[in-house]
């Protein structure tokens, strides 16, 4: 856990979006104390985010302890974790189980983030309407929910027999893309998964982590402003 003394490192975020929520969790579950400075869609385009993440995207950190800024989800969680969980809380030292861990999480970074992403994007805010599209990331959603089902099998957590930032990070996408399909496909994808039904059955019910995910569940699809999304659809410059 992290120590009583440092001063509250900074967390640029879209709340809920998944992302800092994945970051945000960390934060909570080691009690590393930081502020939100919630940073919306206009202005991530802004010059002055964009000087602290050229891409454009939420999260970002800054750690005035050390000195960092840094974003990508996936590399905030490996700083985070190295720096602030010394007693491996969430994570372990031993060689196998700390590479297992980066596993995990860079399939969630490349395989299932970006899957559930476009979901989203397909389903609520494309200027065209293609079903074919919602399909496709609908069923890969669902492969990469049998992913973890199998990687579950004889197994309650991914890694070591404990509760891990492996399991934390897959948490806020697997609840958007509940969000996104709708509580009755959600049950229809899991219901032939028991090891991954089990799992979140449990996962959920950590106190941080449901508190969280309520916000997720409340998100409004609206949220994203007409000049935003028309800029994600290359109608304006």
């Amino acid at each position: 856990m992290a120590p009583r003394d440092i001063k509250p490192l900074v967390l640029y975020g879209i709340y809920p979006t998944a992302n800092p929520v994945k970051v945000a969790i960390i934060l909570e579950i080691l009690n590393i104390p930081y502020e939100l400075k919630s940073t919306d869609f206009r202005q991530c385009k802004e010059p002055e985010y964009l000087a602290i993440n050229p891409n454009g995207r939420c999260p970002a950190i800054h750690d005035p302890n050390t000195g960092i800024y840094l974003w990508e989800s996936g590399a905030i969680v490996e700083y985070l974790v190295d720096e602030y969980d010394k007693e491996n809380a969430i994570s372990f030292s031993s060689l196998h189980e700390k590479y297992h861990l980066r596993q995990w999480l860079h399939f969630q970074v490349s395989g299932q983030g970006p899957y559930i992403g476009q979901f989203s994007w397909f389903k609520w805010y494309h200027v065209e309407k293609f079903p074919s599209a919602v399909d496709r990331y609908a069923k890969e959603t669902r492969r990469v929910m049998g992913v973890v089902d199998l990687g579950l099998k004889d197994k309650e957590w991914l890694v070591g027999g404990k509760m891990t930032y492996a399991d934390i990070c897959l948490v806020p996408w697997f609840f958007w893309a509940k969000r996104i399909g709708g509580d009755e496909w959600y049950a229809e994808q899991v219901s032939e998964l028991p090891n991954f039904q089990k799992w979140w059955n449990k996962i959920i019910e950590v106190p941080k982590i449901k508190e969280f995910c309520a916000g997720i569940a409340q998100f409004d699809p609206s949220y994203v402003p007409k000049d935003v999304l028309d800029r994600l659809n290359n109608k304006t410059a």
